[in-house]
């Protein structure tokens, strides 16, 4: 029995939030509220207690000026990597910033030039593209390929057939690396949006590969807690002692323990020439303030909310198993990929036949439903598929997907 409450709706609409208020051109108010968003990357649960408690404490306190870290916040990131994931961290390894983004931007800045390229696994993360583009550099782009694997290989759970799972395209990876413009490598692991968590022996042959061509490993590692049963997270810089000395490691508690609006994040990197270049970076861009809450947050979640993240993982399990099951009985031009971490399965439309974006334009004007559109993470490589987020009470999830199958994209297969 689960000690934290997943099922009670939380009403968020109307509290300024991005995910349930964020305007759409074209729809009025009343529209908007009857929208179910399944879309961003925020989860409608309420937070841990702990995580409660320890907010609501400080903000007792009436002065919410500039904030001090102090060591029970390099304490608790040190101690909850060891325990959890076997991550021996040294604190001069850990720069503190607002959020994995702005961290992103940070190691691309401190560690390419102007006009080189950044290496990806498309497709991925929508600010992957955006972060390196701004910063003056260039996307390459090695496309994954998807194999089928079926409960019989233990890769899929899923009882009525098997499930698509994303795999690097090796030859590609390393002459992509191979150009003289690749400079750095931007990992997303666990990779949203196919959900992959890679294993130690894909992160290790990743790395042989670039250290080959002197590619610097940069790994956004922000969904690190959200992983499947069956699955292991395995931090890039654990590997071995070459990962370690070839990477910066981004992470922070926001998505695992849905606390994004507090802005903590950590860059951790056991290089000092390339930390001095990151903090440097992190300081002129005034990246190096934290708000008075984020790190009373980031202490609670790492040393008091172990169990809550857990029976997290739990439910958001049988939420997929959920959706699978829908999608089976209800949905079949829909094929869910297989989920390994993160709460967004990937999930190929393209029967259909209708291009994404206007497939989601239609499920959200139609039936109220906001999911989002593969070409976000890929122009070329998320054609054909949408991301949805089933981070939310179960009868939330239900209700989106019963909207889906009930809209005039399906009318015609029914009749």
């Amino acid at each position: 029995m689960s000690n934290f409450d997943f099922n009670t709706p939380v009403p968020r609409r109307g509290t300024g939030c991005v995910k349930w208020d964020e305007p759409v051109e074209g729809m009025t108010k009343e529209e908007m509220a009857d929208v179910i968003p399944l879309w961003v990357a925020d989860m409608d649960f309420a937070v841990a207690p702990a995580i409660q408690k320890a907010v609501r404490k400080r903000a007792e306190h009436p002065v919410f000026g500039y904030t001090v870290v102090g060591d029970d916040y390099y304490d608790a990131v040190i101690s909850w990597f060891q325990r959890r994931h076997g991550w021996t961290i040294n604190r001069e390894e850990i720069l503190y910033t607002t959020g994995v983004v702005p961290a992103m931007s940070v190691a691309v800045k401190a560690l390419t030039m102007p006009g080189e390229k950044v290496l990806i696994l498309s497709p991925d993360y929508n600010c992957f593209f955006s972060s390196i583009r701004n910063n003056g550099c260039e996307v390459l782009e090695t496309i994954l390929k998807p194999t089928m694997v079926g409960q019989s290989s233990g890769q899929s759970p899923l009882a009525w057939g098997e499930a698509r799972r994303w795999v690097v395209d090796w030859d590609d990876f390393e002459a992509k690396c191979a150009d003289p413009k690749t400079t750095v490598f931007l990992l997303c692991n666990p990779h949203n949006p196919t959900g992959r968590v890679w294993t130690s022996e894909e992160l290790e042959r990743m790395n042989d590969i670039c250290l080959r061509h002197n590619v610097i490993v940069v790994s956004d590692e922000i969904h690190c807690e959200l992983v499947m049963p069956g699955h292991r997270f395995q931090p890039f810089a654990a590997v071995s002692e070459p990962c370690r000395r070839n990477s910066v490691v981004l992470n922070s508690p926001s998505k695992s323990f849905n606390i994004a609006g507090l802005k903590t994040a950590n860059i951790i990197c056991s290089q000092p020439e390339w930390r001095r270049r990151l903090n440097h970076v992190i300081n002129v861009n005034e990246l190096c303030d934290l708000n008075p809450f984020g790190p009373v947050a980031l202490v609670a979640a790492y040393n008091e909310s172990e169990q809550w993240i857990d029976e997290l993982n739990a439910y958001l399990w049988e939420n997929y198993l959920t959706l699978c099951r829908f999608v089976t009985d209800h949905l079949p031009a829909f094929h869910v990929c297989s989920l390994e971490g993160t709460y967004l399965p990937w999930v190929d439309v393209s029967a259909l036949g209708v291009p994404v974006q206007q497939l989601c334009d239609r499920l959200l004007r139609e039936a109220k439903v906001w999911v989002n559109p593969g070409t976000m993470y890929g122009p070329t490589s998320g054609e054909g598929y949408i991301r949805i987020n089933i981070a939310c009470p179960r009868s939330q999830l239900l209700t989106g997907l019963e909207r889906i199958a009930a809209s005039s994209l399906f009318k015609t297969s029914r009749d």
